[in-house]
């Protein structure tokens, strides 16, 4: 009789969708250690002093709209019931200037508080161990006579960090580093993640707001928001416009540039606030912020069970062609290894609703009320299956 595998989990990354995972696991039993390189949680992209949750609107529906309205829906629900208005978001309208105009309930969030309040919550169960300053090179999975199989990650001088016999790797670009060192690698074909560099313009507000309400168009502004959890050595009012979008660069280098495309931006949707940029910047009193997003080939998340493509390709090798092709959920996988990344500029919408349907699957919960479709766009099994569908390879 085979070994009963434990509830117990490593999660790689310890931003929104790392954290969002950590509470959803810890909700339902399970025991999980959090690893990440950094000395503590939101250190990246989820560091982003203020962020928009909104509606993601279109003409016709699309995979993207349709998510969008599930996590909004779940996200508004999750700083009700977490974070005290005003203790890290704000509700507000956000007036969109661009494609389909109009205006919209939204919210402004600065993600760290939501990061550090799953984590909270999950760290009252006594379930959750954290590990700071532990950056996973290498998942590595191990099984011993008569015992499930666990999963071990290692640091780049492949000493152990921790083992488990689920595994979650939620680290954003990191997490193909990690990924393609497996015990079966995973290459960029398989996992096409891309980074996407963004930079925020900022500044203290001392007056009045900007504007009336947040606009969007190529970018947010924000008129004004106030939180005392700022950066300690930030205001506690502040407005800001952003961000770029370079796909590609890796970078978080502050860039002279990149303020004057969002100050381009602003003067399109607001002249006035534009030449309070410029008089900011001017002054010596423009600050900036700039992080890397992870994006994949098709701009959509990637949740769910790892693909084995080694497994994968075997099968068909030794597989005769059978009419009707293979099926997405016929890509065999690494057994116990999921991931949550490539959330993009959509992680306040989407990190908790991918998070949650992240942990129904490794429960095996009915997942009875989501569209199938909405969840086979984010199989992070999705490429490789359409690389082998488009080379006529079919198998059992």
């Amino acid at each position: 009789m085979s070994a009963v595998r434990e509830q117990r989990a490593l999660v790689v990354g310890a931003g929104l969708a790392g954290a969002a995972v950590c509470a959803q696991l810890t909700r339902r039993g399970w025991h999980v250690t959090l690893l990440d390189a950094a000395a503590g949680a939101a250190q990246a992209a989820s560091a982003l002093p203020v962020g928009m949750l909104s509606p993601h609107v279109t003409r016709a529906p699309t995979p993207l709209s349709r998510l969008s309205a599930l996590g909004v829906a779940d996200m508004q629900a999750e700083l009700e019931r977490l974070l005290p208005p005003g203790q890290g978001w704000q509700a507000c309208q956000v007036d969109n200037l661009g494609h389909d105009p109009g205006r919209w309930p939204a919210a402004l969030v600065r993600p760290a508080a939501l990061v550090q309040g799953w984590l909270r919550e999950a760290a009252a169960t006594g379930r959750l161990q954290t590990r700071w300053n532990a950056p996973v090179a290498r998942l590595r999975r191990e099984a011993g006579p008569g015992q499930a199989s666990h999963w071990t990650a290692t640091d780049a001088a492949g000493r152990e960090l921790a083992q488990a016999p689920w595994a979650v790797v939620a680290s954003a670009l990191g997490s193909l580093a990690v990924l393609q060192d497996t015990d079966h690698r995973l290459g960029l074909d398989a996992l096409p993640l891309r980074p996407v560099k963004g930079q925020m313009s900022l500044a203290a507000l001392t007056g009045p707001p900007l504007a009336e309400r947040p606009m969007r168009n190529n970018g947010v502004f924000v008129p004004l928001y106030e939180d005392a959890g700022l950066a300690p050595d930030w205001p506690t009012r502040v407005w800001s416009m952003g961000s770029t979008y370079h796909r590609g660069d890796a970078s978080t280098t502050l860039s002279d540039a990149d303020h004057e495309r969002n100050r381009d931006s602003l003067q399109a949707m607001h002249p006035d606030a534009a030449r309070h940029m410029a008089q900011a910047a001017r002054a010596g009193e423009l600050m900036g912020w700039a992080q890397v997003r992870c994006a994949s080939l098709d701009r959509l998340p990637l949740m769910g069970a790892v693909p084995d493509v080694e497994a994968l390709q075997t099968r068909l090798s030794e597989s005769a062609p059978r009419r009707g092709g293979l099926l997405l959920a016929q890509v065999p996988r690494l057994d116990g290894l999921y991931m949550l990344s490539a959330l993009g500029s959509r992680g306040l919408t989407l990190a908790h609703w991918c998070a949650q349907q992240l942990a129904a699957q490794m429960a095996d919960e009915p997942t009875a009320d989501v569209a199938p479709d909405l969840l086979q766009a984010l199989d992070p099994a999705r490429f490789v299956w359409r690389r082998v569908r488009k080379q006529g390879r079919v198998g059992a």
